[in-house]
């Protein structure tokens, strides 16, 4: 129900990932396969960057719902108006001011991501609109550019950056998830299936020390 529309792509892009709502893609694939209820939106989770977002949602799905925001640097939002026109859908973000975003998500709200509700958190540190999704009923965490697999973490040098700051954030993220985490998909490299709790602590840990 998940799936990097940014894989193999090339260029300065994030991940972009479809979370399927629709009871059979267009592939074929059927996303009820786990026996999950499918009922729900289909959504654009970043857009991307420098490729052509459009036609590879459409080899998938006939039309999403929406389009949500992790954060608002150009690498992860440069197809964001590609897509709105293709399929004529609003925007959601943190901060309500960007020119992209049509309507705000506060820290706390609920999201409807695919089949599942998701807890937005507001994570700072990487940049100030910087949010992460996370679904105890799924397991699942959208992590944007707070945290990579392997340990890593998101840059902090850039504008509106702070190191102390995505600490914070991190151990919330800690906090949030706990030991049940099944997965997290993050906006650069692959997504982590296999203890992605344990990959969490050691982005804390890394981010004290290097």
């Amino acid at each position: 129900m998940i799936r990097n529309l940014a894989q193999g792509q090339r260029g300065f892009t994030s991940n972009a990932f479809l979370v399927a709502g629709a009871d059979v893609m267009s592939d074929g694939t059927d996303p009820g396969e786990s026996g999950a209820d499918v009922d729900g939106r289909t959504v654009l989770v970043d857009t991307g960057n420098e490729f052509d977002v459009v036609s590879v949602v459409e080899r998938f799905v006939d039309d999403i719902d929406a389009v949500v925001l992790t954060h608002t640097h150009p690498d992860h939002v440069g197809n964001t108006e590609a897509a709105v026109d293709a399929f004529d859908v609003d925007v959601w973000g943190f901060d309500p001011d960007h020119h992209l975003v049509d309507h705000r998500i506060a820290d706390g709200d609920t999201v409807e991501l695919g089949a599942h509700s998701y807890e937005a958190i507001h994570t700072p540190g990487h940049k100030e609109d910087h949010l992460c999704f996370h679904s105890p009923e799924a397991g699942v965490l959208f992590a944007g550019d707070l945290i990579f697999a392997g340990g890593s973490f998101g840059r902090t040098d850039l504008p509106e950056g702070n190191r102390e700051v995505l600490i914070d954030s991190i151990d919330r993220i800690l906090e949030a998830v706990g030991p049940d985490l099944r997965e997290f998909h993050t906006g650069h490299g692959p997504s982590v299936t296999k203890s992605p709790y344990e990959d969490i602590e050691l982005s804390a840990r890394a981010a004290r020390t290097m």
